[in-house]
């Protein structure tokens, strides 16, 4: 229930196809993976081409990743997550199930992005954030459910971002307020 493209390279102690009782589904990874050590890809996930991991990475079930993804040491993808292309996901982050991450998304380290408003305190429909096209989410952030982050946003580092923040704008504090970005960031990321 594993299908691997071409010339992978594939560390000590890593897991491919963890497979729940209740999972059907196939890992699908595409040529040119790097699957760091002691890294957890569940089935039920389908990864383009030249994934790279650092190590201990976990990606859960009904996760689907595009070509030229980067997902750093220590990152949990919970599962039920779109990521798509060009996206670079430093060490440490956290992203929660029903998380949407569109193409050339930079999220640094130690980001916490979050889907439950009220945690096991009222019933909610878990919706993790939105982080749209080109969007950057500086170290330490923290994003709160059903947020969307938009088209060339950026998130400074330790922000916490408790609305949404238009396209091309700076969302910046703690909690965060929305500025305009500086006129010299206002381009698209670069991520390969």
């Amino acid at each position: 229930m594993v299908n691997i493209g071409a010339n992978p390279r594939i560390g000590k102690f890593v897991v491919l196809g963890e497979d729940p009782a209740d999972l059907d589904g196939m890992l699908v990874v595409g040529d040119y993976a790097v699957i760091r050590s002691h890294s957890v890809i569940y089935r039920d996930v389908v990864i383009g081409k030249n994934l790279r991991t650092g190590h201990g990475v976990l990606i859960r079930e009904g996760t689907k990743i595009g070509d030229d993804v980067l997902i750093g040491t220590g990152t949990i993808i919970d599962g039920h997550t779109s990521i798509g292309s060009h996206v670079s996901i430093q060490s440490r982050a956290y992203i929660p199930t029903n998380t949407i991450i569109e193409d050339y998304v930079f999220v640094g380290p130690c980001a916490v992005l979050t889907n439950d408003k009220y945690p096991i305190r009222k019933d909610y429909e878990l919706r993790g954030p939105t982080l749209q096209r080109g969007a950057s989410i500086g170290a330490n952030a923290i994003i709160l459910p059903d947020v969307e982050i938009g088209e060339g946003a950026m998130v400074a580092a330790g922000a916490c971002v408790t609305r949404d923040v238009p396209d091309w704008k700076l969302a910046i504090g703690c909690p965060a307020r929305i500025t305009d970005l500086p006129e010299d960031m206002q381009v698209q990321n670069a991520i390969v």
